[in-house]
């Protein structure tokens, strides 16, 4: 019988198309996802893929094998996930992601929670790009803009963003005066590993052809961009609004405003950590609305 492992390099050509993307997508050599590659056609007695110009390709039998693979890998993950939470039930550990901006302002909140909860223990997971909390990545997550249906949660306030300038760069360029003056001003956005955050498609809306002069992949990125008078660009006003070299241009803008949610993944809701610091964020909800919306 072959080696379940095994499955993991077949989805990973099916993926990428050739055993060098794969084998950096699994964090091994060509080699190894060649050798494994061909044990498991070894161990079933066909081929599995076949080797083209463009790169790899399955077989017909490669092909009808690969929904029954990718059926063996979410239940090994959802089996790693469920012992990985029950691990962190046993510790008490709530991994919780927000943008990193946020930090700071939480930390207060969260040592009230320690202290009111000392079984527990809080790990920050940081990060802009949404964590797949359906794929464990984290536990729990404070998140604006849009979200998974299949996540529970909590609104906690609304995301309020406004266009900001630096004061040394309304100095040389002076400031725009409604919307439509940004299409003549130097702009800063997200990159393209966050194509879909509403900034960036707001901005492509609103300014098509304005001249994006740095792009980055954080909204700390952002602030800090603004901040150095390169441009100016939207940023929430939780953030921008307490630095003091920064000027609030234009907004809030309806546009950009979305609800900030406490999510969590349906099965961990029960679970006694994240269910007590569901109930403790619900009663420090007024707390929590002045560090989201400023």
């Amino acid at each position: 019988m072959f080696d379940w492992n095994d499955l993991k390099y077949l989805l990973a050509v099916a993926r990428h198309g050739s055993t060098i993307a794969a084998g950096k997508a699994l964090g091994v050599n060509q080699s190894t996802v060649h050798r494994r590659l061909t044990e498991l056609e070894g161990r079933i007695g066909r081929e599995l893929v076949s080797r083209q110009t463009s790169g790899y390709r399955l077989t017909e039998l490669g092909e009808e094998l690969l929904p029954f693979a990718e059926r063996v890998e979410v239940a090994v993950r959802e089996l790693e996930q469920h012992v990985a939470d029950v691990a962190r039930d046993r510790r008490g550990v709530i991994r919780l992601t927000c943008p990193e901006p946020i930090v700071p302002r939480l930390t207060p909140l969260i040592d009230r929670f320690h202290a009111r909860h000392p079984t527990f223990q809080v790990e920050f997971v940081t990060s802009d790009r949404y964590l797949d909390l359906l794929k464990g990545e984290a536990d729990v997550a404070f998140r604006s803009g849009d979200t998974d249906d299949h996540l529970i949660g909590l609104k906690i306030a609304d995301s309020i963003w406004a266009v900001y300038a630096s004061r040394a760069y309304i100095e040389r360029h002076d400031k725009p005066e409604r919307v439509e003056d940004l299409a003549r001003h130097l702009l800063v956005s997200l990159d393209d590993t966050l194509p879909n955050h509403r900034v960036v498609k707001w901005l492509k809306a609103v300014a098509p052809d304005a001249k994006i002069v740095a792009r980055n992949n954080s909204v700390l990125g952002l602030v800090y961009a603004v901040k150095s008078g390169i441009g100016l660009g939207p940023l929430p006003t939780a953030v921008a609004d307490d630095q003091e070299d920064l000027v609030r241009v234009l907004g809030p803008l309806p546009e950009l405003s979305r609800s900030w949610r406490l999510l969590t993944h349906p099965d961990l809701r029960r679970t006694p950590r994240v269910s007590a610091f569901f109930d403790f964020v619900e009663e420090e909800r007024p707390a929590l609305k002045s560090i989201f919306t400023g």
